[in-house]
C-alpha cells in the first residue's frame, strides 16, 4: 500500500551513525579527513541518485490534486497549526497561478521552508506532502522530495564537498531537497562550503528546487541567523509541537492496524502508562517511541507463539498487556528480550525506511 496513505507516518527511525547532536547547540559532528571518507562518498552519492530517481518515479506515476494531498494532510494525527500553515501556502500558491494565467504580476516569494521540532513529530511526512503539492500548482515540474543529512553533502575533502553538493541539488531539481539536523554543517569550513554551494544551487535553480531544512529549534534558529545567504531565503518557519498522550495512542491504533494486529483497551491503557513515565524532551522519539515500543511487541508475541504448532488467526493477531512490559522499558523505548522483527512492507502506517542505512516518521 501507499507508504503515505492518509495517517501514515514517516517513522524512520533516526538511528544514524555516529553520536546525535546536542538538541541545545546542535553541535556538528566533522567526518573524518581520509580515504575512509573518500571510499564512502562513491557509495553516498548513489544512494542519493537513486533515492532521486525512485521518488522521481513515484511522483511521475501519480499526479495528485491539491484537494487530494490536503485531504491526507489532514488526516493525520494532531500537528493543527503545522496543517493551517500548510493550507496557507497552498492558497497563496493556488491564487498565484491563477493571477500568472491572468496575465497579472507575480511577486517572487520564497518558498523555501525551515521545519522545526523534536523527532517524530511529522516532519518528513509533511515535507512529502509539500513536495506533491508544489507539483500540483504547478512550481515544481517533479514533486520527489530527496532526504539528506551533512554526510551526504559533505566531503572527506575541500573542493570536494561542493562538487558533492551540487550533485544532491541536481538530483532533487524539480523537487524538494529536504536536509534533516542541516545546523550540523555549521561550525566547520567542510559545512561552509557545502552551505556556500547550497545557496548558489537555490538562486540557480530558484525556479524549480525548493528546500526546507530540518531540527531542533534552538540549533535551527541559530543556524539560519548565522548564515545571512540562507536568512534571506527560509523566510516561513513551521513548528511541529511534541504530540499529547491521547496523540501517541491514536497513532499507536493506526500502526497495528495497518500492521495486520490487533490490540485491546487494555493494551492502550499499559501503553498510556509507559508514555506517562518517560521522559519528555528533545531526546524523547513521539511516533518513534510509540514505533519501537510497538515493534518490541512484536517481537514478544512471536516469542510467545513459537512452540504453537498451528495458532489461531485470534493469536496471530492478537497483541496483550505482557507485551508491553513496563519494568522493561528504558526511558527511550529500547527494550531487553528478543525484539528481533522483520522489515516492515511499506504499509499505511508503517512506513519502509525511504534511505535503506538509516531511519526519520514524522521526523
Amino acid at each position: 500500500g501507499d507508504a503515505h496513505a492518509p495517517g501514515a507516518f514517516d517513522l524512520t527511525g533516526g538511528e544514524r551513525s555516529g553520536p546525535v547532536p546536542d538538541p541545545q547547540t546542535g553541535a556538528p559532528h566533522t567526518p573524518p579527513v581520509g580515504t575512509d571518507q573518500t571510499q564512502t562518498q562513491t557509495t553516498h552519492s548513489q544512494t542519493t541518485q537513486t533515492q532521486a530517481e525512485a521518488a522521481t518515479e513515484t511522483a511521475e506515476e501519480e499526479v495528485r490534486s491539491v484537494e487530494e494531498l490536503l485531504a491526507e494532510l489532514d488526516e493525520l494525527v494532531g500537528l493543527r497549526e503545522v496543517k493551517d500553515e500548510i493550507h496557507r501556502q497552498a492558497a497563496i500558491l493556488q491564487v498565484e497561478q491563477k493571477r500568472a494565467e491572468a496575465g497579472l504580476k507575480s511577486p517572487t516569494i520564497t518558498r523555501h521552508l525551515v521545519f522545526t521540532g523534536n523527532p517524530g513529530t511529522g516532519k518528513t511526512t509533511v515535507a512529502r506532502l509539500v513536495a506533491g503539492i508544489y507539483r500540483a500548482v504547478g512550481l515544481l515540474s517533479k514533486g520527489q522530495l530527496v532526504e539528506v543529512d551533512r554526510s551526504e553533502l559533505v566531503a572527506g575533502y575541500l573542493g570536494q564537498t561542493a562538487m558533492k553538493t551540487a550533485e544532491v541539488c541536481a538530483s532533487a531539481k524539480g523537487g524538494v531537497l529536504f536536509i534533516d539536523e542541516a545546523y550540523s554543517l555549521g561550525g566547520d569550513q567542510y559545512g561552509t562550503e557545502a552551505i556556500d554551494t547550497l545557496v548558489k544551487e537555490m538562486e540557480d535553480n530558484r525556479d524549480d528546487l525548493v528546500v526546507i531544512v530540518a531540527g531542533y529549534p534552538l540549533p535551527m534558529e541559530a543556524f539560519i541567523a548565522q548564515n545571512p545567504g540562507l536568512a534571506s531565503r527560509f523566510r516561513t518557519h513551521i513548528e511541529f509541537p511534541d504530540y499529547t498522550e491521547d496523540e501517541l495512542i491514536a497513532i499507536f491504533r493506526l500502526m497495528v492496524s495497518g500492521a495486520d494486529y490487533d490490540a485491546g483497551e487494555d493494551v492502550e491503557e499499559r501503553l498510556t502508562t509507559i508514555i506517562a513515565a518517560t521522559p519528555k524532551g528533545p531526546t524523547f522519539g513521539n511516533a518513534r517511541f510509540v514505533r519501537n515500543q510497538l515493534e518490541a511487541a512484536i517481537g514478544r508475541h512471536a516469542w510467545r507463539l513459537r512452540d504453537v504448532a498451528e495458532p489461531t488467526l485470534e493469536e496471530l493477531r492478537t497483541l496483550v498487556v505482557d507485551d508491553f512490559p513496563f519494568e522493561l522499558t528504558s526511558p527511550q523505548g529500547e527494550t531487553s528480550g528478543p525484539t528481533d522483527t522483520p522489515d516492515w512492507p511499506a504499509s499505511g502506517t508503517m512506513e519502509a525506511d525511504d534511505r535503506g542505512e538509516q531511519d526519520e516518521q514524522h521526523g
